[in-house]
């Protein structure tokens, strides 16, 4: 790895490994690399001739970078990517060696499915499946120390079509927000436009030294410290957010960037976040299909590059008790054809109708399917940071700031009239660019924020793949444009001009999804109480948000949108809900493991040593006083009290443990374990944290969280 100074310039190393615009310009015929612009922007079909000359360029660059295996490169249901290396080696009808790949192996692969999650929409034995290219994502290289892999972005399909990952339907909410947000410029007089989604994940994550991690089984097989006394410091010096970013830290950062800027990943941010030894990384934006791969690449070359510097990276949402998790704030917003940012204001008086329109669009699409959303976000890590004054609650809601919301009730208590330019300008739009650019606050309790030009999603965990949220997010918005363009024509059909019926359609609807409105702080008390009210959904936890997958409204949108089957759809709530069982599953075997072999061990030695301790004394008699004795007795009481307790719970929590194996209906296991289990485990490790702070250092098993959190 070279050092920061011995590299080249970035620009010559941004994107070397891809197979990029740039490189398809160089190495294709020009015909070829037309009719390819051809099926990656206007989704026209890919000819067979197409494909073979791609495949032949994608070869020679890739084996003249040292590459000597290709992979499709895939995100199944289990949220991480999965991959299948096969030589370019092949032997020809002599028996002589040659390298080939063809446009058919390009297009599509052939993994064995049968034991990645299906949700229950195939059976185990049914093992086919089909990985097909993405063009619209760019081929990469995956370097190593004994050369590369060529990953080529794919979907993942069974035999009988249904998508079996998160791609597929991303990509198809992306058509379906495409053609809504089309047909509403049309409405405006735009013409046929390319719409597209773009996105920008904002990452955080936590680094610890390596050694420390693996002496750490809950982190290694958890992903979260599962016991764990906090240290007398915190994040309460509040010393640690945008603050010097450490020597070793940084060295990981630049290596890490290197890495990235190679793949074309375009990082552009890094800074200490509020807890210690907390950080983030985010990108500038792009189209939504790239941005999720390049979210899976970021964190898999994040954790890579870690190990190569000593440290460990968690991207678990809520890794050590007492601080702040780590979430992934997604940035959204919808770009036409030329380049134009939709929820961007514009500068006169029509623009700005126009922004208006996709602004309340977002706003119905949220307020509908405020419950989809939280259930696309929905995950056993996630349940730790949402509601928890760290994060937004688990409430959907969405703030918009005093000048747009201020600007929708005039228009929602308009009294009608003609809709003029001067009424428009009167309304405070004609220069809300100039009026927006200062005055869209950064409210942190909000989980949904507009912040200018774009909406923040930022109740997502840190650990999730983003591209369920935003399909989610897609397919309503695209609804909810469906519905305003079907009664914007039908007011012009009724011989209102176009403002007119423009105001009526804004009007219906900002009444309609005020409800989801809210710009006050979503941590209070007084919100939970008002949500109520304005009947928002409030789940509390994975096990029902989950449940709302099934909900008719939602799987409505959703076919509609032509984003998911019903089968498709149940396949991803039967996901989810095994996930989370599985997840909680792993916790607190760690945990009745850890009890049992590392604490209780401990503390009864240290009990141990106190008896023989106060044996000796008693046997001196005369020479030491009962008030002397009465601060170690009252030590052993405390820890063998202690000893018991934990050993009471652990036992409780084996129990049931042994409950939930009872249990098949996959929604009441986790209702129980949510329910049931994890107060249980709340209980243990009370008990474990307590008697850390009594047990001496030497005799503490595991590493705590000051040397956790603080040593690097």
């Amino acid at each position: 790895m070279p050092t920061p100074a011995t590299r080249e310039h970035l620009l010559d190393y941004f994107g070397r490994n891809t197979f990029n615009d740039a490189v398809m310009q160089e190495r294709l015929p020009k015909d070829i690399y037309k009719r390819l612009q051809a099926t990656i922007k206007k989704g026209a079909r890919l000819e067979q001739d197409v494909a073979n000359a791609v495949a032949h360029a994608m070869k020679e660059w890739a084996v003249s970078r040292g590459v000597t295996h290709f992979t499709h490169w895939f995100q199944p249901m289990t949220g991480l990517t999965a991959e299948k290396h096969d030589a370019f080696l092949d032997i020809d009808q002599n028996g002589r060696p040659m390298e080939r790949f063809s446009g058919a192996m390009l297009i599509q692969g052939e993994p064995d499915a049968s034991s990645f999650p299906s949700g229950g929409m195939r059976s185990t034995f049914e093992a086919r499946g089909y990985t097909m290219w993405d063009p619209s994502s760019p081929a990469f290289i995956m370097e190593n120390d004994k050369g590369g892999i060529l990953c080529i972005p794919t979907v993942f399909i069974s035999y009988n079509g249904e998508a079996l990952d998160k791609k597929a339907p991303l990509l198809r909410s992306m058509k379906a927000l495409e053609q809504a947000a089309a047909r509403m410029l049309k409405l405006f007089g735009r013409g046929e436009q390319h719409v597209t989604t773009t996105l920008g994940p904002e990452q955080e994550y936590f680094l610890i030294d390596l050694d420390y991690y693996n002496k750490r089984p809950d982190l290694i097989l958890a992903g979260r410290t599962l016991i764990g006394a906090e240290p007398p410091k915190g994040q309460q010096m509040e010393d640690h957010y945008f603050g010097s970013i450490k020597e070793r830290v940084l060295n990981f950062m630049q290596d890490a960037e290197y890495e990235l800027y190679k793949l074309g990943v375009p990082a552009k941010t890094r800074h200490n976040e509020v807890a210690p030894h907390q950080f983030e990384i985010a990108p500038i934006f792009s189209e939504a299909n790239v941005a999720a791969d390049r979210n899976q690449l970021v964190m898999e070359v994040l954790k890579r590059v870690a190990q190569r510097n000593g440290l460990a990276l968690l991207l678990h949402e809520k890794p050590f008790a007492g601080i702040n998790g780590s979430g992934k704030h997604l940035n959204w917003s919808i770009v036409d054809g030329e380049g134009h940012n939709l929820l961007d204001p514009g500068q006169t008086p029509s623009e700005n109708v126009q922004f208006l329109m996709f602004l309340v669009a977002v706003l119905e699409g949220v307020y509908r399917y405020a419950d989809l959303l939280r259930a696309s976000i929905a995950s056993a890590g996630n349940d730790h940071r949402l509601g928890a004054n760290e994060a937004p609650p688990a409430i959907m809601s969405v703030f918009l700031g005093s000048t747009l919301s201020t600007i929708l009730d005039s228009i929602e208590s308009g009294n009608g009239g003609k809709v003029n330019e001067q009424k428009i300008i009167d309304l405070g739009i004609a220069k809300l660019p100039q009026i927006l650019q200062d005055n869209t606050d950064r409210n942190r309790t909000s989980p949904f924020a507009f912040t200018g030009n774009k909406f923040e999603f930022r109740a997502l965990g840190s650990a999730s793949s983003i591209s369920t949220p935003a399909t989610m997010l897609n397919g309503a918005v695209a609804m909810a444009l469906t519905h305003m363009a079907d009664d914007l024509e039908k007011a012009l059909a009724e011989g209102q001009d176009f403002n007119d019926a423009c105001f009526t359609v804004l009007k219906k609807y900002i009444a309609h999804n005020k409800p989801v409105r809210f710009e006050g702080n979503g941590y209070s008390e007084e919100w939970l109480r008002e949500a109520e009210k304005r009947g928002l959904p409030n789940l509390k936890d994975t096990p029902a948000a989950l449940e709302v997958f099934t909900a008719p409204k939602n799987q409505t949108m959703l076919t509609q949108t032509g984003i998911f089957s019903k089968e498709e759809i149940t396949s991803r709530y039967n996901t989810k809900l095994e996930r989370y069982c599985n997840t909680l599953g792993i916790e607190y075997e760690m945990l009745l493991s850890m009890t049992r072999t590392y604490v209780a061990p401990a503390a009864i030695k240290y009990q141990n040593g106190l008896i023989k301790s106060i044996q000796g004394l008693k046997e001196l008699g005369d020479a030491v006083s009962n008030a002397a004795l009465a601060p170690q007795i009252g030590l052993l009481k405390q820890v063998s009290s202690e000893i018991g307790a934990l050993l009471t719970a652990n036992e409780d929590l084996a129990q049931l443990a042994d409950k939930v194996k009872t249990l098949e209906d996959e929604q009441k296991k986790a209702e129980f374990i949510a329910a049931r289990v994890i107060p249980v485990m709340n209980r243990v490790r009370q008990h474990c944290d307590s008697l850390e702070e009594l047990l001496p250092d030497d005799l503490w098993p595991l590493p705590k969280y000051r040397e956790l959190l603080f040593i690097m």
